[in-house]
């Protein structure tokens, strides 16, 4: 094993090459957004083409970013940190000269299969390479610089798509991917976790669970078509489901083992996160069409609006875990959603010629500071609820869990909200259904409150604690990894 230390220029180029990739998956999750007005009018798709266009990525990814951090392990970090690189890399070509709906949303969920690879393969690269007295520090650095990629990625996109074009949000990726790929290859040693050889790849449950998802969200998004169809594939939505838990039941090496959910704290708080994840989601999907759609504001002006949320996480996010060590997480899981609540109803405001000082921005700094509150103690708590030997495969089932929230929110929310197809060329139309959906994500978080204060306890003082510490990603909490080294390891990384 390889221990490089953070100062040394080796150290740096590590940490830039994990940035570098990290940050690319972060961009495409913030910018896409801000680009779907344009997108749709560009293709002359329909809304349910937009909402695939975000959840084909979202798909791929929650459904198999458990299976490639195992995958690292088996056959070396670095060598599937890269691939994952030049596939993101390729899959956003493919994106950016797509010359209709149909091969964007294909090219998307192939993006969400790069990201799937890079994204846990990011943080393994760190704690595999540094020295043990660097690793916390380098962890922090990637955490800050990957959050300021993730605040900077609304204000790029929306210059992007107000000026050369929506397809340039992709073509971004390009030149990331050409900068991170040879530094990677001379600079980070490999590493792999000869244990893993002993196991398998539980390939059925990721195959059963992102099949179910699929399904699930065709028929959310489709629902309104009311078609046998619709109801088929409802319908086998379930049965995968339900084949999928049966799977993890019964295989020897399962990538979601059921007896880790016998902690009913852990239940608790991973039905919480799927509760605030897919407010966030929905918001986010919807407040960026809302801006400009009803209240006409360019792409970049969205993007722009919407950064004091990431820039509040960015600043307070390591306070306000600290804070939660101190007070325990009861408090702040609870007082964070009513928050988070509070911000999404204040965007009733926001209609025709709204005006951000007095309407937009109150709603997203209150929001900000909702997520400030919940989102440090929320993976704190997920860590602390299980032995300290399962908190890696604990993080990475609660990481998939948000992704899952956010990508079914954004299926099933226009569906709640009444939009019809062409409802994001109507300001009038959008509007009424925004107001609708907002109240519906403020009913999610007051939920995840109530839950909170009625299951959440303080941890034990010898539990696992966070490495992540800084962290401005607003479509999943942050992952944690694992040691290379600690014994415990095989069955902290081997979901």
């Amino acid at each position: 094993m390889a221990e490089v230390r953070l100062a040394s220029a080796q150290g740096k180029w590590i940490l830039l090459t994990t940035v570098l990739g990290s940050s690319m998956a972060l961009l495409d999750s913030t910018v896409v957004n801000v680009a779907l007005p344009r997108i749709g009018l560009d293709l002359d798709a329909d809304l349910a083409a937009l909402q695939w266009t975000v959840n084909a990525y979202m798909l791929t990814l929650a459904g198999l970013i458990l299976l490639g951090g195992a995958l690292g392990d088996r056959f070396g970090r670095r060598k599937v940190f890269v691939v994952g690189v030049v596939w993101f890399a390729a899959a956003s070509l493919l994106c950016g000269i797509a010359p209709n709906g149909e091969v964007l949303i294909a090219a998307r969920a192939l993006q969400g299969v790069g990201g799937a690879l890079l994204t846990p393969g990011s943080l393994a690269l760190i704690q595999a390479s540094f020295h043990p007295d660097d690793r916390a520090k380098a962890v922090g650095l990637w955490s800050g610089f990957g959050g300021m990629g993730a605040a900077v990625g609304p204000f790029v996109g929306g210059w992007l798509v107000d000026g050369p074009g929506w397809r340039w949000v992709f073509f971004l990726n390009v030149p990331l991917a050409l900068l991170c790929v040879p530094i990677a290859a001379r600079h980070v040693p490999e590493s792999a976790d000869g244990r893993s050889h002993d196991r398998g790849f539980d390939i059925l449950g990721a195959v059963l669970g992102a099949a179910s998802l699929a399904f699930i969200t065709y028929a959310l998004i489709e629902a309104d078509a009311g078609s046998v169809a619709v109801v088929l594939t409802a319908l086998a939505g379930v049965a995968t489901a339900v084949a999928f838990v049966h799977v993890e039941r019964h295989r020897p090496d399962p990538m979601m083992p059921p007896e880790i959910f016998a902690s009913r704290q852990f239940t608790a708080v991973n039905i919480v996160t799927l509760f605030v994840y897919a407010a966030f989601g929905g918001f986010f999907f919807l407040a960026a069409l809302q801006l400009q759609v009803v209240s006409g504001y360019s792409a970049l002006g969205a993007g722009t609006a919407l950064l004091p949320i990431t820039v509040l996480m960015l600043l307070l996010s390591a306070r306000a875990g600290a804070l939660g060590e101190r007070i325990g997480p009861r408090i702040p899981l609870t007082v964070g959603p009513l928050l988070c609540a509070a911000g999404v109803l204040l965007m009733l405001r926001v209609g025709p010629d709204a005006s951000y000082t007095t309407d937009v921005l109150p709603a997203l700094l209150v929001m900000g500071l909702g997520m400030v509150t919940l989102v440090a103690p929320l993976t704190a708590t997920v860590l602390a609820s299980v032995p300290t030997d399962h908190a890696g495969l604990a993080s990475g089932i609660n990481n998939a869990a948000a992704r899952a929230a956010g990508l079914i929110a954004v299926a099933a929310l226009p569906l709640i909200a009444g939009m019809g197809p062409e409802a994001y060329r109507s300001p009038t139309q959008f509007d009424q259904a925004f107001n609708t959906a907002m109240l519906a994500c403020a009913a999610a978080l007051l939920a995840a409150s109530a839950l909170s204060y009625a299951t959440v306890r303080r941890p034990a003082p010898d539990c696992h604690h966070p490495e992540c510490r800084t962290h401005g990603c607003v479509t999943a909490p942050p992952l944690e990894a694992t040691k290379p080294g600690d014994p415990e390891s095989k069955e902290r990384r081997h979901p």
